[in-house]
């Protein structure tokens, strides 16, 4: 394909080149849900997995292909080759692995109690496989020893069915299984252990200290065919002796044989609980009675059909199709559920809590990603599901001895990026109408936001100075510069949480002090740049650079100068007064944009996906494009998402240009695809970009139906000329949450040439206002 340059794109003269590669566009096409394809992002650095889940579900069974080294955050990646097995709990997109829980191996090879290195599968109890299948709530492969396993789940629940060849065989449960790293060198797995009881049920239960430190989960499993033989293995690695029914310890393993694997398939069902073998049991008993997996599998597969059917296109190409599928499957995978059957879940005090009936509690919050896009999707196409979330979030908050979640992972606050975004999250949620209790979170919040005896932990380190001096000195505290423009953002969405119940003295205070972003914005020079505790600025400054002293640590959060100086979100023309204007800060856009695509050896590879030095692989800069339309120049945010929609997602292993995130990546797709973006979730609007598809039909809830359509679109013909909502001319570059989700018809002319639609001052996004 024909690209055009990142100048002639942000002039508005490169697309026409794209023209000649496109097929006829089908505008009869009845819109559709698309296909997704589960191996998108297993390659790459995507980190997603391909095996059997359910949207949100507790249970999600994929093989595992690795647990050491970045691309293994996720158990699975496409380049390594050889499986170990299969586990019961995944991690979809993130940067920091964990999980694995339960690995069951399926195999007629000799007993092997190690995985063995991937670069010699021999050495171990890995395998080759081929005949690699997935789809939602499904997942086949051919094992090299003579297996084929199928997965498939119910909500808490894995369900196995493997059918081996002719001959002996033996299945491996190897419960020291976890994701290892060289920089985590405690004990990974402790207080282990497994019991054979008479009824043949296997239950196990174990204390995990990976990411999230201290997690427990427990299982119960049957068989539907009882082996001829169980062995257990302790920490030596010895069989312990004939006849032995359980083992305790760190690294505890069972093998049970079967002189006769072939015939009959051997079916496997897994219960899951992070609270107790019962809860286990439970599961088992009330969603898995039976050994019915194809009649598991259809209903897998009918979940998912309901709930891929609320986003449906047309136009675009089968690869965008596919994508905006495939993102939307990555984009109901997390949080995941966290109740047992009869309520229980482990809070953030590490205390076990009883859910009031008909709520549910969730896990796998990863928020410093998920704030931006993939919750305010959710209120978009799940607005059920987004008021269930915001209810257990005020509940978590409450709960927690640190406050609002940061990044909760099975009853742990890991603490892991910076700020408190739940905030965001619950102000969000409130702006667009969620009912839930804000008043019984708010004292927890507002400790979070005054108290400075309120517990530190690594995402709120340097409040203190936060609060003293306006900003958070690079001498004092890594990541001083990103630390403070998102402390700064949750001090806009704590505000608008105060408003709600009532606390206007502290809404003022808030509001006031989350212009502090500006103190670590340099105007002289136009960057975000450290500042020490005496108030000067770093003099060696280089927005290539990732910090003052990178030997000691970062002055940004994955991210370097040039990244960091857009960070604002909400407060997008105090910004551009601090620049200078409309003019300047346009200029400074084009600079971002337009800047040499070189990074320093020590940065960190979560900075990818560059367009000059904005990187769309990682989080931090994914509103940035939207921001032209504050200052005026509209159509060079239309040229440039549409570029990175091209661009930076393809229908392939590597076709999510970062990681993943827990759908965050995938979710930017679908609203920006969609023609829209939600670049300060808390003010509840949203800005117009350039749609991908000709038509987009979206359900958003109480049987009400949204309408995109992009009339004339196409590759060379990004440039939004006119909307209408509902029939009637529409000037305004946003419409609200309050609008669309009564349904309607939004429709775009779309042209090959920029236009000044939307450029009008008065029609430009708010910024820094409570109301739409």
């Amino acid at each position: 394909m024909i690209t055009a340059s990142r100048r002639q794109l942000l002039a508005g003269s490169g697309l026409a080149a794209f023209g000649g590669a496109v097929p006829v566009r089908a505008w009869a096409q009845v819109p559709a849900p698309g296909k997704p394809d589960l191996f998108v992002g297993t390659g790459g650095h995507g980190h997603t997995f391909p095996g059997a889940s359910l949207p949100f579900g507790m249970a999600q069974l994929s093989p595992d292909t690795n647990t050491h080294g970045w691309d293994a955050c996720s158990g699975y990646h496409q380049d390594d080759g050889s499986i170990m097995g299969f586990s019961h709990t995944h991690l979809s997109g993130t940067g920091i692995g964990d999980m694995l829980d339960v690995l069951v191996v399926p195999t007629r090879q000799e007993l092997k109690l190690f995985p063995g290195p991937q670069d010699a599968p021999d050495q171990g109890y890995r395998q080759r496989f081929s005949n690699e299948f997935a789809e939602p709530g499904y997942y086949r492969v051919a094992l090299e020893s003579g297996v084929q396993a199928e997965l498939t789940v119910t909500e808490r629940c894995g369900l196995h069915r493997y059918r081996f060849a002719e001959g002996p065989g033996h299945i491996l449960i190897d419960f020291a299984h976890a994701i290892e790293d060289d920089w985590d060198k405690g004990i990974v797995v402790e207080d282990a252990n497994l019991t054979l009881h008479p009824d043949g049920m296997l239950t196990g239960g174990r204390q995990v200290n990976r990411w999230a430190k201290g997690r427990h989960i427990y299982f119960a499993m049957a068989l539907s065919r009882k082996p001829d033989r169980v062995q257990f293995f302790g920490d030596d690695d010895q069989p312990l002796p004939d006849g032995a029914t359980s083992v305790k310890g760190n690294k505890v393993k069972a093998a049970l044989f079967f002189d006769s694997a072939g015939g009959e398939p051997i079916l496997i069902k897994t219960g899951l609980s992070a609270v107790d073998v019962k809860g286990a049991r439970d599961a088992l008993a009330a969603e898995a009675p039976g050994w019915d997996f194809d009649g598991a599998a259809r209903s897998a597969r009918g979940v998912w059909a309901k709930h891929l059917d609320r986003v449906r296109v047309s136009g675009g190409t089968p690869d965008q199709r596919t994508i905006m599928a495939s993102a939307l499957y990555h984009a109901l995978l997390a949080p995941t559920l966290f109740t047992d059957r009869d309520g229980r879940y482990v809070g953030l005090d590490r205390k076990v809590h009883q859910a009031p009936k008909g709520e549910e509690a969730y896990s796998t919050y990863s928020l410093w990603d998920t704030y931006r896009a993939l919750h305010p999707l959710l209120t978009l196409v799940a607005p059920d599901h987004a008021a269930l979330l915001t209810r257990d979030l005020c509940r978590q908050t409450a709960e927690s001895p640190f406050g609002p979640p940061v990044w909760p992972l099975q009853g742990v606050e890991t603490g892991t990026m910076i700020g408190w975004h739940a905030v965001s999250v619950l102000a969000e949620a409130h702006a667009k109408g969620i009912k839930a209790d804000y008043a019984a979170a708010w004292p927890h919040i507002r400790a979070r936001a005054f108290d400075r005896n309120f517990k530190d932990i690594d995402s709120t380190l340097g409040r203190g100075f936060y609060y003293d001096l306006g900003f958070i000195p690079c001498d004092e505290v890594w990541e001083s510069v990103s630390r403070t423009q998102e402390y700064a953002y949750d001090d806009w969405a704590m505000a608008h949480l105060a408003e709600a119940v009532g606390a206007k003295e502290d809404a003022a205070a808030l509001r006031k002090r989350s212009r502090n972003y500006r103190n670590v914005i340099d105007a002289s020079i136009g960057f975000g740049r450290p500042r020490f505790k005496d108030g000067s600025w770093w003099k060696d400054y280089d927005p290539i650079q990732i910090g003052h002293d990178v030997d000691k640590w970062r002055d940004y959060t994955e991210a370097n100068g040039w990244q960091a100086t857009f960070l604002n979100q909400h407060d997008i023309y105090g910004l551009i007064d601090h620049f200078g204007g409309d003019a300047k800060f346009e200029a400074k856009l084009d600079g971002l944009f337009n800047a040499p695509s070189t990074l320093p050896e020590n940065a960190p590879p979560d900075i990818s996906g560059l367009v000059g030095q904005y990187a769309h692989g990682n989080e931090p800069d994914q509103h940035v494009a939207y921001m032209y339309a504050y200052c005026g120049a509209p159509w060079k945010t239309q040229a440039m998402v549409r570029r990175l929609l091209t661009e930076m997602y393809k229908a392939d292993p590597d076709g999510v240009i970062g990681n993943d995130d827990c759908g965050q990546m995938s979710a930017w797709f679908i609203l920006s695809a969609l023609g829209f973006y939600p670049v300060d979730p808390v003010s509840a609007i949203y800005v117009f970009g350039s749609p991908l598809f000709d038509v987009a039909e979206l359900d958003v809830g109480e049987g009400r139906k949204l309408t995109v359509r992009a009339n004339g679109n196409a590759p060379d013909a990004p440039y939004v000329q006119s909307v209408r909502w509902n029939g009637k001319p529409w000037t305004k570059n946003w419409i609200a949450h309050a609008d669309l989700v009564r349904g309607g018809e939004l429709v775009f002319e779309m042209g090959k040439r920029p236009s000044r639609f939307g450029a009008a001052k008065g029609d430009r996004p708010p910024s820094f206002t409570s109301e739409a």
